[in-house]
């Protein structure tokens, strides 16, 4: 224990004095317990120094026990070495024995393997001569599993013999199959009886031969096979394009007639499979002859008819030997294109769809990666869609023509045809041609689609984006223009917008048009993309397309706006022509504040109901973007305004302020409407910040335009002036001082909010503050807050009723806002 807790034990031991007569005791019992513990010690010494004695002795004898071990392992060694030669000497000889057994057993084994290559070479002489095929095929088969034995022995004379001759019989064979087949097909098959059996015996032997020999059996019958052919439609008769049918009937006809003979061909050889495929390549060749040779462009008709019996004939033949579904689920894509959320696939159709295909393709990369194709088996890499009718491609440009001529026509009805209206009770606010417009690119899009997936569709896309920007421009012909001309320029209409109800409704048709548009035209890019050869797919892009109608979408608004504006015109003439020097007293809002009411609320409903929220809240952030600056602005064209007009402006500007805050609710759309309302107070303050500066005394006024209106400019600064009413000579002092002072507070402006509060509230007091002719920013922007809040509180008839008092009194809050 250490040294403070000794002494917390002693303490705790003796607390006082008479404990101390135990101090005696104590010390006995702690002296007895050291002379046990030491003899405990004394105990332990003693017995680890025995332990360590006798730990030696165990050392000592394990060290002599593993002596005597390895000596033990040597001996034992050196016996095994003794007992290993012993045993060797007495296997010698029967070792020798064993190894002349088994090159006597190799030696026989070779011996009689050799005595029947030697006989079955022989008998195999025999059976070629005598055409003897099917024997023959089994004997082949057996040879060659015996010359497999001699692969070793390849350099002895009589093994290369052998070889030799057996060589020559295979080719004795060969010439003998070629020889019996070159008679098939010529009649003879009718005449003997045997022949078709003797030759299907003959595939037996060739399939006993070489593989190459099989090739070029089945090379030389196709290419006998279709001789004829060639003669055929080769000549001027029929080497035309509106022949092409004819070709596709032939083979098929011929396929029909020698299909029992053509049966004694092995089914793993397909004769029929590798004959389609020389077909389909001769077909091409010629077919490209012809198209080259054409003097002047094909006839649409005819060049489409037969493109489409080739596509035909191609289906035909995958379906016969290995194909799929591709052409309907091409249509299941175009299909979808301008269903938008109207599709009737749920989620797991679709994702079972694109799964699937994207299994296939992973397939079909990992079996191109691998090289795994084999182009002599059906079904297994050679794709017949394509082979023949891919020689078109270069020869449909007319069809492109046609079809964009089509499309534009259609476009031109679709347009005339156009009432500009939307059927009452309709379920969509789109105009009719758009969603005609894109039926009809569609079925065009199914149409080309069934013949090309290549360069001629490809084209046929920017056929489809040439339409659509025709169709954005005629949607953006259709806006309504503004005034132009001389009288227009003269009359101060140039550029301005006049907008009947009927106008705004047919530019929110537009607008939902090119919405519509908008997005079915990326669909289609989209269907496009999955339907054309992935060489041309990222080609496939209709951004640009996409960026026309986004024009005519912000045109459309903007063009709104303006006609808007153009309804407000003869009210904010209105305004400039009311006498604000002259009022006498202040009292509700003015007339040209009820007619924009009365605009607003005929328009704005209509609008709400058909735009989208996202447009709409453009349209509305535009409109007050707008009609902000414009009240500002208008202000500076009154002639002057007294103190009382500038009242009564101010409270026709809270008035506006009202009405506009209440747009998105007279649209019944209100999702965004905290962020117009600060738009909107934030684009009107400043017509209130330019009205509190009239209403300033003269000998503060340059103060609190700084304050209020920070980025103001002398220009603007000398026209308040001349608002106010002052003359020329006074002006000039206070412009003077302005100007010296420079225009603007350098400080953030902060513009005062004029919040609505309850009609009972008080106005709260005003500290006096001596103001010199520079008041603090601070002061000025607490008098103009003053102001406002005196108005919005009370109303303006108590808020006149306050200044008069305060004019009238010596002291108080009021007092400095209109004496020094």
């Amino acid at each position: 224990m250490d040294k403070s807790s000794a002494l917390e034990y002693i303490n705790q031991m003796f607390p006082n004095e008479a404990s101390l007569t135990g101090v005696e005791p104590l010390m006995q019992k702690i002296q007895n317990e050291i002379r046990t513990v030491d003899a405990g010690i004394l105990a332990a010494v003693r017995q680890q120094s025995n332990s360590g004695t006798k730990a030696k002795e165990d050392l000592a004898a394990a060290t002599r026990a593993v002596e005597e071990l390895m000596y033990k392992i040597r001996e034992i060694k050196t016996k095994a070495v003794q007992s290993e030669t012993m045993v060797q000497e007495i296997c010698r000889d029967i070792k020798k024995l064993d190894f002349a057994k088994k090159h006597i057993t190799t030696t026989i084994t070779a011996l009689h393997r050799l005595t029947m290559l030697v006989s079955a070479v022989e008998q195999l002489q025999v059976m070629a001569s005598k055409r003897q095929y099917k024997e023959a095929a089994a004997q082949l088969e057996a040879v060659n599993q015996l010359c497999s034995h001699f692969e070793a022995y390849r350099d002895i004379p009589k093994i290369i013999e052998l070889r030799e001759k057996f060589k020559n019989i295979k080719q004795i064979l060969k010439s003998h199959v070629f020889s019996d087949f070159s008679s098939l097909g010529t009649g003879k098959e009718t005449e003997e009886t045997n022949l078709l059996q003797q030759l299907s015996d003959a595939c037996l032997v060739v399939d006993a031969l070489e593989p190459s020999v099989k090739e070029e059996l089945v090379n030389n019958f196709c290419n006998r096979e279709l001789t004829s052919y060639e003669q055929i439609f080769e000549g001027a008769e029929l080497a035309k394009l509106d022949k092409t049918e004819r070709r596709y009937a032939w083979i098929k006809r011929r396929m029909r007639s020698n299909e029992e003979i053509w049966k004694i061909f092995p089914s793993s050889w397909h004769v029929s499979y590798r004959l389609c495929i020389l077909f389909c390549k001769k077909t091409r060749k010629q077919l490209e002859d012809i198209l080259s040779n054409l003097k002047e462009k094909p006839d649409v008709g005819t060049l489409l008819l037969a493109l489409q019996r080739t596509l035909e004939f191609e289906d035909e033949l995958a379906e016969k030997f290995g194909g799929g579904t591709q052409n309907r689920e091409i249509g299941n894509e175009i299909e979808e294109i301008g269903r938008g959320a109207n599709s009737s696939n749920n989620a797991s159709d679709i994702r079972k769809k694109y799964e699937k295909r994207l299994n296939a393709h992973q397939g079909s990369e990992s079996e191109e990666k691998n090289g795994t194709k084999d182009l002599a088996v059906p079904g297994a890499g050679f794709n017949f869609r394509g082979i023949v009718s891919s020689c078109f491609e270069p020869h449909l440009t007319v069809y492109v023509e046609l079809e964009e001529k089509t499309l534009m026509d259609s476009l031109e009805k679709l347009v005339q045809e156009e009432t500009w209206d939307i059927e009452e009770g309709g379920q969509s606010s789109v105009l009719s041609s758009s969603m005609q417009l894109f039926l009809i690119i569609k079925r065009s899009l199914k149409r080309c689609s069934a013949l090309t997936k290549s360069q001629t569709l490809f084209n046929l896309f920017k056929v489809f984006q040439r339409i659509l920007k025709a169709y954005a421009t005629r949607l953006f012909a259709r806006l309504p223009k503004g005034g132009t001309g001389i009288v227009a320029a003269a009359t101060g209409m140039d550029g301005q917008i006049k907008t009947s109800d009927r106008d705004e409704r047919v530019i929110c048709y537009i607008v939902n048009s090119a919405e519509y548009c908008h997005k079915t035209a990326g669909e289609l890019a989209e269907s496009v993309s999955k339907i054309i050869d992935h060489q041309f797919a990222d080609g496939v892009d209709m951004s640009e397309v996409q960026d026309e109608f986004s024009a005519v979408i912000t045109k459309s608004l903007v063009t709104l706006v303006n006609g808007l504006e153009t309804k407000f015109d003869i009210e904010m003439a209105a305004m400039t022509r009311v006498p604000w020097g002259t009022l006498e007293s202040v009292g509700d809002q003015s007339e040209y504040v009820n007619a924009i009411n009365l605009i607003l609320t005929t328009s704005i409903p209509t609008l709400g109901s058909l735009l989208s929220p996202v447009y709409f809240q453009f349209f509305l952030d535009k409109l007050a973007s707008s009609l902000g600056p414009r009240f500002y602005s208008n202000i500076f064209k009154c002639k002057q305004i007294s103190e009382t007009g500038a009242q009564q402006m101010l409270l026709d500007t809270q008035a506006v302020k009202t009405i506009l805050l209440e747009i998105p609710s007279l649209g019944r759309q209100t999702s965004s409407a905290a962020s117009y309302s600060k738009f909107v107070s934030r684009e009107m303050s400043k017509a209130e910040a330019l009205l509190k500066v009239i209403l300033s005394p003269v000998d503060s006024v340059a103060d609190t335009y700084r304050a209020l209106l920070p980025e103001g400019t002398p220009m603007e600064f000398q026209r308040i002036l001349e608002l106010k009413g002052l003359k020329k000579a006074d002006q000039q002092s206070i412009l003077d001082d302005f100007n010296k002072h420079g225009p603007g507070i350098k400080q953030t402006p902060i513009t005062p909010t004029i919040a609505p509060a309850p009609p009972v509230a008080p106005v709260a007091p005003i500290p006096t503050v001596a103001l010199g002719l520079v008041g603090s920013r601070e002061d000025v922007l607490t008098r103009a807050a003053a102001l406002g809040r005196g108005a919005a509180t009370t109303g303006f008839k108590r808020f006149l009723a306050l200044t008069e008092a305060a004019k009238d009194r010596k002291d108080g809050p009021f007092r400095k806002l209109f004496n020094p």
